[in-house]
């Protein structure tokens, strides 16, 4: 049975306590701050997390995975600096917070979950006809989606042990990756760019935490 949602001026209130905390934190770009004000996060948890799903932490959803911290979303979202109409390509959909994230600001995102019973439940995704602008895929994160690239930005929402050749082959020429790869037991956050030589020019951030991303599907 699907429970009833409801935005209130509570959890508006909360959301914008999450905003005010994530600009303490460094968080600068007021696309993706709108955005996070924007999307209840409450309706991509069970309702049993309905009174703190406006923490800034990470929260259990299922088959491993997690729903990430509020200030990693915006994190990960402000490095890729994603314009209205760019195709994003995310690895790993997991609740499709991130996703949503990105599509408020008005990207195309295809995304791909390798946990069949995650992707299944995205048929039900609540924003649906909000977000025709999120595309769902079933496969490998590291194969990624060569049918539809080039891609103007990919993020990876997963601790990546390496970085995916793959993935850099389906960027367009000037393109971004923003990437958690992992480095003494965290991930340091990379933003990776293409530039015309075909050659890629690294920049490093902080770390952080994340589950791990894994070869192949499961079903």
């Amino acid at each position: 049975m699907t429970r009833k949602l409801e935005d209130s001026y509570q959890h508006k209130g909360m959301r914008k306590q999450l905003v005010q905390q994530l600009r303490d934190k460094g968080i600068t770009d007021e696309n993706v701050l709108s955005a996070i004000n924007n999307i209840p996060r409450h309706y991509f948890l069970d309702s049993a997390f309905d009174k703190i799903a406006y923490e800034d932490r990470a929260f259990p959803i299922g088959e491993g995975q997690t729903i990430s911290q509020p200030y990693t979303v915006a994190y990960q979202s402000q490095l890729l600096n994603v314009k209205p109409s760019e195709k994003v390509l995310e690895i790993g959909t997991g609740s499709v917070y991130q996703a949503s994230v990105l599509a408020e600001m008005g990207a195309r995102v295809f995304t791909i979950e390798r946990q069949k019973k995650l992707y299944d439940k995205h048929k039900d995704f609540v924003f649906r006809a909000k977000y025709p602008n999120i595309k769902f895929f079933y496969g490998d994160g590291f194969e990624g989606l060569p049918a539809y690239a080039p891609f103007d930005k990919v993020i990876i929402t997963a601790a990546a042990p390496f970085i995916p050749p793959k993935l850099i082959d389906q960027m367009k020429t000037g393109g971004l990756m923003v990437i958690p790869v992992d480095s003494d037991g965290a991930q340091r956050m990379l933003r990776i760019t293409k530039l015309p030589d075909g050659s890629l020019s690294e920049e490093a951030f902080d770390l952080f935490s994340f589950v791990p991303m894994l070869q192949g599907k499961n079903e």
